[in-house]
């Protein structure tokens, strides 16, 4: 007997309405897709579709494709600046990279593979922020840590 296909999450935020939100674009966005957000528990959900023709895996490595660990973060700060984007008062403002803490790979990850990006806020100021940071793939952790950025005052990046 086939067991069922798993049920496809809802996609509250597309790449195009992620595009409207963030500066980051192809090849550089890594996140696809919004799919849960409780603003109650400052919590927010993206994915990313880990596909064999990412323009990393050429060179890392040939014969054993593996998405490198600095961009798992990125994906996961991408992930954090929709959630700001999308908080009342921040406007176009952008943020950057404040700290990295507390970094931990647990599991490599490949083409075929669909990464869950997590963020829960821990602290969102008018100029600074921290969350929680975990990719996972079928639920098991590739990723995790603390991510912290400032916000730079509107126009400042101009």
């Amino acid at each position: 007997m086939t067991e069922p296909a798993p049920a496809r999450t809802a996609v509250l935020l597309t790449t195009s309405q992620i595009e409207q939100l963030i500066p980051h674009r192809w090849p550089f966005l890594l996140v696809d897709r919004i799919v849960e957000e409780d603003r109650d528990r400052g919590y927010i959900r993206g994915e990313k579709a880990v596909t064999a023709t990412e323009w990393y895996f050429q060179g890392h490595f040939p014969g054993l494709p593996v998405m490198p660990g600095v961009l798992q973060v990125e994906a996961l700060a991408q992930t954090m600046a929709v959630y700001v984007a999308r908080t009342e008062g921040f406007g176009s403002r952008m943020g950057l990279f404040a700290a990295i803490d507390e970094v931990r790979f647990k599991r490599i990850v490949q083409p075929g593979d669909r990464l869950s990006l997590e963020i829960t806020m821990e602290k969102l100021g008018r100029r600074m922020g921290r969350g929680r940071a975990v990719a996972s793939v079928d639920g098991e952790a590739a990723c995790e840590g603390i991510l912290s950025f400032i916000i730079p005052p509107e126009g400042a990046l101009r």
